[in-house]
């Protein structure tokens, strides 16, 4: 695979930089090294025992003609439910006002300058044009047909925390299952977006500390933009045995929601106003020539497994103005509509922001749908031209060898866990606004819902953006890659009813990857 566009990018930015502005967020204000600062959020659900909260509730107000009014029912909606409080030592409730006309989530997130609380952002993409039969059917967790009754979100934001998940060690089935107690199939909309470390246990750079080995959050506050209007909600969570109390959980909820504010503030959708002012890349290009001779060598050679191994580059820029995140996300949304795109920010933290075209999977009850994507060639500059680099990249054999290696390995593993595995189609071209990548969709049928975390451990990090086997191409990366803040990020979009998880790979701000496959 060639060196990848910005579609393939994580980029770590600091929302409120000094005047020149280190993209990875290494200078504080005064012009010192930044150190982690100290991070206050609501409750860490990954200290729960199992079993799920007790209550789990969604309620609807009455419509709202624009944003204003829906802050002042949501205001009025929470005092009124602090007045005559629930009896659950445990639970979530989400509060919602569907807004009539739609609002832009960036330009809403971009209003909220809270620097002491956590935001997030997530895009969905647009529906690929060709899906795999079973993943089309909708009746399959064996209670009959089931018809959808809200509106999938466009894009999310959301500021606050209702309740965070973060930990230090790998990602575990303890933790999912520590997630999945807050969400419910009754409550479709009350979700965790957040990030797994794509190896846990190397060493993380000092900004990326806020990030743990795992990060999740439920906004307090969620600004949902949907086709045709738009909804404003608010979500509480309280657990008597974390010693976050209903008390403590409205009192917090209560102070973010007098600081939101309920108009939007327009953003920078052009070309970011900014100068390169220095940039170094690590490794050197010496150690990036060294590392790709290695991993040729292993390849070739007969001690080791490893077959594919995908390497890459930090590249760090000083810029003479500050960037702000929501503008660069904003500019990667313009022509991001066949990717995700994203931004999370703990509270008092570097910004994680990106934009990617790949779904590493997605659950609706015991359907499964996944995809595999490697090979890369530029658009054409003409229609002809583009078609014929097209049909290059098709019919390369290397790239069809990296391709197959990436489809192959999906597909075994998702053997491995589910039923009806079908591939279909099993090559075509995936066309996006600056490249186009060698694709096939795969769709298959858990053989019971609990087996999610399965797929997750299973598919993650998929060979496109680690190598195959994993393991030996991990340990390469650590050996050789000079670099070990490789990190990859999870959207887990609707929790228990629909599970999409969002493959978005990140080398810190600027991403450039080699594959190695013969």
């Amino acid at each position: 695979m060639s060196p990848s566009s910005s579609l393939y990018s994580g980029r770590l930015l600091s929302s409120r930089p000094a005047s020149k502005g280190l993209v990875r967020r290494l200078l504080n204000h005064d012009g010192s090294r930044w150190v982690r600062p100290s991070c206050s959020l609501s409750m860490n659900g990954c200290a729960a025992g199992v079993g799920a909260v007790t209550m789990h509730e969604t309620r609807v107000l009455p419509a709202a003609s624009a944003p204003q009014e829906a802050v002042g029912q949501l205001r009025a909606a929470v005092a009124a439910l602090n007045a005559d409080p629930p009896v659950s030592s445990s639970g979530i409730i989400r509060i919602e006002v569907p807004i009539r006309q739609r609002g832009d989530a960036i330009e809403w997130l971009h209003a909220q300058r809270q620097s002491s609380l956590p935001r997030c952002f997530f895009s969905a993409r647009a529906p690929l044009p060709d899906t795999p039969a079973l993943a089309v059917g909708i009746s399959s967790n064996g209670n009959g047909s089931h018809k959808e009754q809200w509106e999938q979100p466009v894009s999310v934001a959301g500021v606050g925390s209702a309740v965070f998940f973060r930990g230090t060690d790998p990602f575990s089935l303890r933790d999912w299952r520590a997630i999945k107690r807050f969400l419910s199939r009754d409550c479709p909309l009350i979700r965790a977006y957040g990030a797994i470390r794509f190896d846990a246990s190397s060493d993380a750079s000092v900004e990326w500390e806020d990030y743990g080995a795992f990060y999740f959050v439920v906004p307090q506050v969620e600004f949902s933009e949907l086709e045709e209007g738009s909804v404003l909600a608010t979500t509480i969570a309280w657990d008597d045995s974390l010693s976050w109390t209903w008390q403590s959980a409205v009192e917090e909820l209560q102070s973010t929601l007098h600081e939101i504010s309920p108009c939007s503030v327009k953003v920078n959708r052009s070309t970011l106003q900014t100068a390169i002012v220095n940039l170094n890349h690590v490794p050197t290009k010496a150690s990036w020539d060294l590392a790709v001779t290695q991993a040729l060598r292993m390849i070739k050679g007969s001690q080791t497994e490893l077959v594919k191994v995908v390497l890459a580059r930090c590249s760090r820029y000083i810029t003479d103005t500050c960037i702000d995140p929501l503008e660069l996300l904003a500019c990667l949304k313009v022509e991001g509509q066949n990717a995700y795109q994203f931004c999370i920010q703990p509270p008092d933290a570097p910004a994680f922001v990106g934009n990617s075209p790949e779904q590493l999977f997605h659950r609706k009850y015991l359907n499964i749908s996944s995809e595999a994507l490697a090979g890369t060639r530029a658009r054409g500059k003409t229609r002809a031209d583009d078609f014929q680099i097209g049909q290059e990249l098709l019919l390369s054999i290397k790239e069809d060898t990296e391709f197959t290696i990436v489809r192959e390995s999906i597909k075994k593993k998702l053997e491995m866990i589910c039923d009806e595995v079908v591939v279909n189609p099993s090559k075509a071209l995936r066309k996006l606004p600056r490249v186009q990548h060698l694709s096939a969709q795969l769709a298959a049928r858990l053989r019971n819902e609990d087996d999610e975390f399965d797929i997750l451990n299973a598919l993650h990090p998929s060979p496109a953006v680690c190598g195959l086997p994993t393991e030996e191409a991990r340990q390469f990366i650590r050996d050789y890659g000079k670099f070990s803040t490789v990190e990859c990020t999870l959207d887990l979009l609707v929790g228990l009813v629909e599970l999409k998880v969002s493959l978005l790979l990140e080398l810190d701000q600027h991403y450039l990857e080699k594959d190695i496959a013969l």
